[in-house]
């Protein structure tokens, strides 16, 4: 304890707000889970399924672009923290009576559940550049590799506590078992986060949400394309792919995702170690270019092994762990540049926007893959993925290629 009191201040707050960011990502992924099949159990078609998360998306692209907004004129501390109260609320809803959890009210509370995740991510992300000096490039990366890292390790065992939990207590109980727990985080991050944490020097107005700089523009544009190559095949085509084509049943096929996403989790967190930070350079927008291409051969090769019939389980599998691989370092390298380009007034604003692209290629890529998937194949899905790819690997060439990025 006085080894935690002796911290910079600084570093206790990263820690709040990693916990903070911890805590409501573990509920999130949970939550998913428990939603998928305790719909599935009680006889819910699995187009009434996919309905059920419709909002939760469209939300996001919202809120993230909001948000930005509501970050920079009155503090990511309030904005943190009205995220969880947001889920916390989400989660004391789903305590209704089982006759009332009907399609459209869970639609509602997976909006609000959108928009509390989305106010969580942006508040952390933004709060993390102004933790660092301008000169800390390499710290900076770290910290954000780190922050973004275990949040997708987090979402992963939180699939697999949304399951345990269920089966331990069934659905009220597991959801009350969260909302206890969350509701104590709330408590403690209302009373420790530093008040104010990225409020604008000048009033943030409304008309500023939309990004005026280039390199935010151009990253935002590559961010969009990235995500939606990566869940044009992801969301929809690859598990119901598994399920038909090799007959996994739907834990197999949850389990191995969830494995997937703790795998990309912790390969994110070691990012730095593979885009420069050994070498004492901060990455840069050759680096987005770089990666980018390595990621945009796997998905032609595995499309080339699905024509072919070439060892198709194997080419799959193998595949995905690749494509996972890759794409974290794609998606780690991003989340640094976006923060490192920001501006350090109202960080939030530019972060915002960015993650509200995030959430567009996200939608774009959920709709595309169930639509590409059931007309033309996984096949199909790769090749667009690959597609998408290449145009974010082009828009990186737009980026600053220097290191000298706007504070």
């Amino acid at each position: 304890m006085d080894r935690l009191k002796a911290l910079p201040p600084q570093i206790k707050q990263y820690l709040i707000i990693t916990g903070n960011y911890w805590a409501f990502t573990l509920t999130d992924g949970a939550l998913r889970m428990l939603v998928v099949l305790y719909f599935h159990q009680l006889g819910y078609s699995p187009i009434s399924i996919a309905m059920l998360f419709l909002f939760y998306e469209v939300f996001g692209v919202i809120t993230n672009l909001v948000g930005g907004w509501l970050g920079a004129r009155f503090g990511l501390n309030k904005t943190m923290n009205i995220g969880l109260g947001l889920q916390i609320a989400s989660l004391a809803m789903l305590m209704a009576p089982v006759e009332l959890l009907t399609v459209l009210y869970v639609m509602v509370v997976q909006a609000l559940s959108g928009i509390a995740k989305d106010l969580n991510k942006m508040s952390a992300k933004s709060a993390i550049k102004l933790l660092v000096p301008p000169d800390a490039q390499g710290q900076l990366y770290k910290w954000v590799a780190i922050l973004t890292g275990s949040k997708n390790t987090l979402k992963g065992v939180g699939f697999f506590l949304g399951g345990l939990l269920l089966t331990l207590l069934e659905f009220h109980g597991a959801i009350l078992s969260m909302l206890i727990m969350l509701c104590l985080v709330w408590v403690f991050s209302l009373f420790t986060l530093k008040e104010d944490l990225g409020k604008a020097k000048n009033k943030a107005k409304f008309s500023e949400l939309f990004s005026k700089s280039k390199a935010i523009n151009v990253l935002s544009a590559a961010r969009l394309f990235l995500f939606g190559a990566r869940d044009v095949w992801f969301v929809v085509a690859l598990p119901v792919f598994l399920a038909a084509t090799f007959d996994w049943d739907h834990w197999w096929v949850g389990g191995f995702m969830a494995c997937w996403v703790i795998g990309y989790g912790i390969v994110q967190s070691f990012a730095p170690a593979f885009t420069g930070k050994k070498s004492g350079h901060p990455s840069s927008g050759r680096s987005a270019f770089l990666w980018a291409c390595y990621l945009s051969v796997i998905p032609i090769m595995i499309a080339l092994a699905l024509h072919y019939n070439v060892y198709i389980q194997a080419s799959i599998i193998i595949g995905l762990l690749l494509f996972g691989a890759v794409f974290a370092i794609n998606s780690s390298l991003h989340s640094y540049l976006i923060v490192s380009l920001a501006d350090s007034d109202g960080v939030s604003l530019d972060v915002g926007f960015y993650y509200m692209a995030n959430a567009m290629g996200r939608l774009i890529g959920t709709i595309l893959s169930g639509w590409v998937y059931q007309m033309y194949g996984l096949e199909a899905c790769l090749w667009i993925s690959s597609s998408f790819i290449a145009m974010a690997a082009i828009l990186s060439l737009f980026l600053p290629q220097s290191h000298n990025y706007q504070q």
